[in-house]
Formats: C-alpha cells, sequence, structure tokens
C-alpha cells in the first residue's frame, strides 16, 4: 500500500491536501500592497508580509494552500477544508467514497462529524464485502478470519468501532477529535486496500503476466 505523508507546517515534501500526489512544497508569506493603486494601473507599491498569513505551494498541480500563523504560535490551514487528510482509496464504491470524502471537508471544522461519518463508512465498506453490516464486531470477527490482520481488531477496538465502548454509526461521540478521525481514514483505507486492491492487482498481474495457455494450465 502506498505510504501517506500528511502536510506539516513549512514541510518541504508531503502529499499534496489538493491533487494527492507526493510532491515538493514551496513556503512563502502574502504582501500587502495598495489595492487602489494598481486598480489605476500605477506602481504596485509592496509594504511588509502579513506574519498570520502564509501560503504553500504543491510543485505537482502549481496550487496553493493556506494557513492562519496566530500570535501563540498555532498554525491551521484554512484551505483546503480536507486539511491534511488522506484521499481515499481509489478503488472504494464510489457510495462510501462518496461519504469519506464529505468526511474529509468537514475534518477542520467538525472533526466529531467526520469520525461518525467514517463509522458510517465502516459498517457500509463491511456490507460491500459480503457482511451483514448488523453487528460490526462481528463483521470485523469475520473479515479477520478472511484475512485481515489480527491488529485491526485492537485498532478499531482503540476509536470505539467495536468493542464495548463502541459509538453507533454515524453517531456523534463528544469525545472524537482531530487524531481519532484520522486514524479512521487511515483503518478505511487499509481495509479496502486488503480486500479490494491487493485481489484486483493480483487479478491484472495474473491476466497480464501469464499467456492464453498458461491460464489454461493453471486453471
Amino acid at each position: 500500500m502506498t505510504t501517506y505523508t500528511p502536510i506539516q507546517f513549512e514541510a518541504t515534501s508531503f502529499n499534496c491536501p489538493i491533487c494527492g500526489a507526493f510532491s515538493g512544497h514551496v513556503w512563502s508569506y502574502a504582501k500587502k500592497f495598495d489595492k487602489k493603486t494598481a486598480i489605476n494601473g500605477g506602481n504596485l507599491v509592496w509594504h511588509t508580509h502579513i506574519d498570520e498569513l502564509v501560503f504553500s505551494q504543491c510543485k505537482h498541480c502549481k496550487q496553493h494552500t493556506v494557513w492562519l500563523e496566530h500570535s501563540n504560535g498555532q498554525q491551521r490551514m484554512v484551505y483546503p477544508t480536507a486539511g491534511a487528510a488522506p484521499h481515499p482509496n481509489i478503488d472504494l464504491p464510489d457510495d462510501i467514497k462518496k461519504d469519506f470524502e464529505e468526511a474529509r471537508n468537514i475534518i477542520e471544522l467538525s472533526p466529531k462529524g467526520a469520525a461518525a461519518l467514517l463509522r458510517l463508512v465502516v459498517q457500509k465498506l463491511c456490507k460491500h464485502l459480503g457482511e451483514k453490516g448488523d453487528n460490526i464486531d462481528d463483521d470485523i470477527g469475520n473479515l479477520i478470519k478472511k484475512g485481515l490482520p489480527e491488529k485491526m481488531h485492537t485498532a478499531l477496538n482503540s476509536v470505539r468501532v467495536i468493542g464495548n465502548n463502541a459509538v453507533h454509526p454515524g453517531q456523534i461521540d463528544s469525545t472524537d477529535d482531530r487524531a481519532t478521525a484520522f486514524k479512521l481514514f487511515g483503518f478505511v483505507n487499509i481495509i479496502s486496500a486488503i480486500f479490494i486492491t491487493q485481489p484486483k492487482q493480483i487479478d491484472n498481474l495474473y491476466e497480464y503476466k501469464s499467456p492464453e495457455n498458461a491460464n489454461a494450465a493453471i486453471n
């Protein structure tokens, strides 16, 4: 599975939150200028840079992220609203991918809402993979029997997808935070990579590498 490197303030390389590519980024501050002079065709007079407004430009897509740097030393990305959240696995079904993207779009505004959506995504993914979707504990147990690493049981229990403290899919939980939501993004992509992407890649290799007579022999 491809490694995802989330954006960090003033880091030089990471997965772009806009295009998704792992790329170098250039950071810069905004500068003030006299708008009236510019509109009237005069020479721009640049003033001091704006301390709290910072941009990073992706060398791959050339687009910018926008950050606010507060006087207390903390930084917050204000565009795109998806922040550093990973993109969905490209092989996720469209209806599940739509919910995943919605969670990305609200992660910085409402981590609790994003986490609620992502638990629903896990439930939908289990159903897509042939499980009943009524009891996620049972579904994850069955997926572990089918090849999901045992560690995923502990991991999903830690974010209250399963276990005694599980939160019902789609329900807002007051204790959820940004870190919880980010773990859920990752877990969804791991599960889909194991049960959707890897079998697809194996099928593609089988079809591409094996000549027709070899396919018949294998069968």
